[in-house]
């Protein structure tokens, strides 16, 4: 029997296996990555040198609106460490601008006030000059229609999102069993689109066909979907992070989506 050990929630779980059921186990090698300066300043360093785009600070000068999409208590983006660098950059390019963090919390439940505060921090979930927002994809009242996906779907997001004077997002980059990967324009569909919107992208023909497994993008129907809404809904810039196995920042990247 081999014992082995699973993330379970928050906390980890050890689960036996008879060896003649088990045909090996996969280890990512970012378990055995250094970084080589803390998550603060790795993710520091992305926003200053972003890809394909001006820096954030840059884009938020004369911007009024600014929405910011992060991710719900689903997933393990590390949203206190991505934040201050976030606000500090976009308040050294409008310190009046307003700013919503509006949580994409796709098909699931809404976030709690105390989920947000694990996730974020007392400090930022509380401070005035913040809004948060909870995306509920079965509110229709709450989305504005922005055009049909190239499956056929009609695009529906959040009107908080797509009345922004400048969208962006965090997340975080991991393979993705039918999307290829998570982050960037995951962060649009289905993070903040209706619950319809989300049914047709990730239907049972999609997620049935070839091209949608892990590290495919290319010809990929429900990445082809993604794209399209991030571009509608003028995603115009991501700080994405990627995690080893204790959820610690060893790698950020910053700047345009695709």
């Amino acid at each position: 029997m081999a014992e082995v050990t699973l993330p379970f929630g928050k906390e980890k779980m050890k689960v036996t296996i008879p060896d003649n059921r088990l045909n090996g186990i996969l280890v990512s090698r970012a378990n055995k990555f250094q970084a080589d300066k803390p998550e603060e300043g790795i993710v520091k360093d992305a926003l200053a040198h972003p890809i394909h785009s001006k820096r954030l600070r840059e884009l938020a000068k004369g911007k009024d609106n600014i929405v910011l999409i992060a991710s719900d208590h689903t997933r393990p983006v590390p949203s206190k460490v991505i934040m201050p660098g976030v606000l500090e950059e976009i308040k050294a390019g409008n310190p009046n601008a307003k700013i919503t963090i509006l949580i994409a919390t796709g098909f699931h439940r809404p976030t709690t006030r105390e989920e947000l505060i694990y996730k974020f921090g007392e400090d930022i979930v509380d401070r005035e000059d913040i809004t948060f927002a909870v995306h509920k994809s079965h509110e229709d009242a709450d989305m504005i229609e922005l055009g049909t996906l190239p499956s056929g779907g009609k695009l529906k997001i959040n009107k908080i999102a797509a009345e922004a004077d400048l969208l962006i997002a965090e997340g975080f980059i991991e393979p993705h069993f039918f999307a290829g990967f998570s982050g960037g324009r995951k962060s649009v569909l289905p993070g903040v689109s209706s619950a319809a919107t989300v049914m047709a992208n990730h239907c049972s023909e999609f997620i049935a066909s070839d091209y949608a497994r892990t590290g495919v993008l290319e010809g990929n129907p429900i990445h082809r979907d993604m794209i399209y809404a991030a571009e509608q809904a003028k995603l115009a810039f991501i700080i994405n992070v990627v995690l080893d196995e204790n959820k610690k920042v060893i790698r950020a990247y910053a700047g345009d989506f695709n």
